[in-house]
This record gives structure tokens, sequence and C-alpha cells, in this order.
């Protein structure tokens, strides 16, 4: 390949193509137009030149059906060249801000746009993106939440011993839910799929709770059947209606605690069973003891206090229980804000640095534009270049400037609304807005 009579690379070839002829005639135009788009678009360039791949006119007519070996070996070298480049160097077709696109998005970003060219709107590749983010967020959505499900049935062992240790397990499958959907999530800026997240491992936490309460439930009073089956009969057949019977009855209600109590894995219904059990049999156990003859007035007056004492210590503790679950409860839901907002923050500052990188390289890439057009007499066209220079020049200070109170206020706004799907956290942290400031920093 020859240039002004000098061997010349097919790199210098293209270069030589590309540069811009001088006037202002149309047609003059019109040649440096495709000029400039590829020089505009395409910073990084790479020519490669093609030997006939065959010499055969027959061959060329049908050059799906040559075989290799009926190529020009010239030809192949050529090709393998071009082929180990691409290879080596082609990096993936990314959108604005490093969204990597795959085969299924191309596909998606095509057919929103030939729709639109044939429904004679104008093609605007934003409004095509953005479309897509819509479809690819609400797939992301529910990778996430599928994972979450199947994790949780997968390592939950029904009923948990207490609320707790389910707590836990949701805690990590959470955390692994939301990694999936910001992997797969772009441009959410509303946050309208996360926070539809957020609400979906919500109810499916609490579903997992109910779930677990109620084997706990069905459990336990399988369980308390079975161990007062002989305390049943004996009542029904009047064993405990005998002078010293009350006695016999207590004796026999306290084995069946001491035997409920060593049941293993009943979960966090045991004490609440138990409680409705001993409850059912409160007029029982008052009839015998008021029918016993061996006692006397004040002997039933004094064990009468003594039941009653006792079920108030059962209730107590039953309700401190039931307090203790509420506040695990709340500050599961603190755990889920809180992961939420350090994923969110995670990611937009991800994005915000691949943007100022790409915003970078679009200014290098002006820049060393801007001096070929001097370098080529083209003082004008360097001049236009210089006012989108300090435009984006402004914009990369802009962002970095803004770095900290443009998130802050995102995030502010983001935490709010989560605050209102995740009311515990309202009411464990107080002054949930302040909490959020702590994080956001």
């Amino acid at each position: 390949m020859m240039g002004d009579g000098h061997p010349i690379t097919p790199d210098e070839y293209l270069e030589n193509a590309l540069k811009l002829s001088k006037g202002e005639h149309p047609k003059v135009k019109m040649a440096n137009l495709p000029r400039e788009c590829i020089r505009k678009f395409f910073p990084k360039r790479k020519c490669f030149t093609f030997d006939r791949p065959t010499n055969n006119r027959s061959f060329l007519a049908q050059l799906e059906d040559v075989q290799e070996s009926q190529l020009e070996p010239a030809f192949k070298d050529q090709a393998e060249n071009f082929c180990s480049h691409i290879f080596s160097n082609a990096k993936t077709k990314t959108l604005s801000g490093g969204i990597m696109v795959n085969g299924n998005r191309l596909g998606k970003l095509l057919e929103t746009y030939v729709k639109t060219i044939s429904s004679g709107d104008i093609p605007c590749l934003e409004n095509a993106v953005l479309a897509l983010a819509e479809t690819e967020n609400s797939a992301a959505m529910q990778k996430a939440a599928k994972h979450y499900v199947e994790q949780m049935v997968l390592k939950l062992h029904f009923p948990t011993e207490t609320l707790q240790d389910l707590l836990n397990l949701h805690t990590d499958c959470e955390k692994e839910a939301i990694s999936i959907f910001m992997t797969h999530s772009f441009k959410d800026d509303t946050h309208k799929f996360q926070k539809e997240l957020v609400q979906i491992l919500e109810s499916k936490k609490n579903d997992f709770i109910r779930q677990n309460e109620e084997e706990s439930t069905k459990y336990c009073q399988t369980k308390l059947e079975d161990l007062s089956q002989t305390l049943m009969e004996a009542i029904s057949q009047g064993t405990f209606s005998v002078p010293g019977g009350y006695k016999l009855y207590r004796k026999e209600r306290e084995k069946i605690m001491n035997n409920y109590h060593q049941v293993p894995r009943r979960g966090i219904k045991a004490d609440e069973v138990l409680q409705r059990f001993l409850q059912s049999l409160a007029m029982t156990g008052e009839s015998i003891l008021q029918t016993d003859q061996a006692l006397t007035d004040k002997e039933k007056a004094l064990e009468a206090e003594q039941v009653k004492r006792e079920a108030a210590e059962k209730k107590k503790e039953l309700l401190e229980q039931q307090q203790m679950e509420m506040q695990q409860n709340m500050e599961a839901q603190q755990r889920s804000y809180e992961e939420n907002i350090n994923q969110l923050k995670k990611k937009m500052e991800e994005d915000r640095i691949q943007i100022l990188r790409e915003q970078e390289m679009i200014l290098d890439h002006k820049l060393k534009e801007q001096k070929k057009l001097m370098e080529e007499g083209f003082n004008e066209k360097a001049e236009e270049m210089k006012k989108e220079i300090e435009d984006l020049q402004t914009k990369i200070k802009d962002a970095e400037s803004k770095k900290s109170s443009g998130l802050s206020s995102i995030l502010d706004s983001f935490g709010t609304a989560l605050m209102v799907m995740l009311p515990g956290v309202g009411k464990l942290i107080g002054l949930g807005i302040k909490a959020l400031g702590k994080l956001v920093s």
C-alpha cells in the first residue's frame, strides 16, 4: 500500500482518508461529513486490508460454499490477523454508565428501535434504553425475589427454635437477593423496582414467619394431646373426684409439663400453646380443688391463690417473649433498611465513577481531535469544539464537587420511602432520617 510514493500501513491509509477537505462548497461539506462522523464516534480505530479470497472467478460467485483450502493463503493470513485483533481487543458493548449489552439486551434495543421506525416516529436511543431498563429491572427484581425464596426454602427447617434463627437466615438471603438485583438492574433512577423488591421480600419474610408459627403451633398441640391423653381419660372417669384427688391431679399435670419441656424443636409457639392448654384445664382444676374433701377451706384458698400467681407469671413471660420477638423483627427491618441503603450507595458510587471515567475519555478524545484540527488548518472547527470541551470540563467538575450532596439527597429520599415500607425502622431508631445521615456520611 502506497501513499505519496511511499509505503504506508493500513492505519496510516485510514488516517489520510479521514483528513478533511477545505472549502465551503456543499459537495466538500458532504464529503467531509462521513469523515467527521468517523473521527467523532470512533476515537480508537484500526484499518485492515484484505486481498481477494480467491482468484478463481467461479468461486467468487459462491464464496459461502468454497472450502478453506481453496482460499488464497494471503487472504487466510489477513483474516486470521483480523480475528485475532477482534478477539484480543474488542470490548463488550456498553451503554452510557458502563451498562453491558449482552445478546438479549441488544435484541430488545433493536426491537424497540425498529418498532419506533415502523410506526413512523423518530427513533431515540435514550427512549429505547429506558424501555429496556424497565424490562430488565423487572426481570432483575423477579430473579432476586426467586433467589430469596429458593434459599429460604432450602435452608429453613420448620419450626425454628427461636424467631431470631429465622430472622438471621432472612438477613443472609435478603443480602444475596439485593446483590443480585443490583448486579442485573440499571437506570432504576426512581428506585421503583428496588422499593418493590423491598416490599416483596418483607412480605415473603412475614409469610415464612407465619408458616413457622403455624408449624410450631400444630406440632406443640399434637405433642400436648399425646402427653395429656392419660390425664384427660382420668378426668372423664372421675379419677380425681376423691379425697386427695387434687394432689393427684396436680402431680399428673406437672408430669405433663415436665415431659413437654423435654420435647425438642417445639418452636416459637411452645409457651403460648402450653399456656392455652393450662387455661383449658383451669376450670376443671378449680372444680377438683373445691370438691376435694381432704383439704381445708384455708388450704383450698391458698392453693387457688398459688394457681393464680402461676398463671399470671406465665402470662407475663409470654408477653415478654412477644415483646422480645417484636423487637427482633424491628431489628431485622433495620438491617434490611441498612443493607438496601448500603448496596444502593455502593452502586451509585460505582456508576458515578464509571460516568466520570467515560467523560474523561471523551474529553481526552475531544482535546486530541481539537489539536488535530488545528494542525490540519481547520481553526474554525477547532474553535467550535472549544465550547464542547469547556461544557464537558464543567460537567466533570460539577460531578466531582457534588459527590456527597447529590448522593445524600437521593439516599435521603429513598430512605424515607423505605421507612414507610419498614415501619419498624422508624420505631427502633426514633429519628430515622438522622440515622440515614450516618449511613450516607
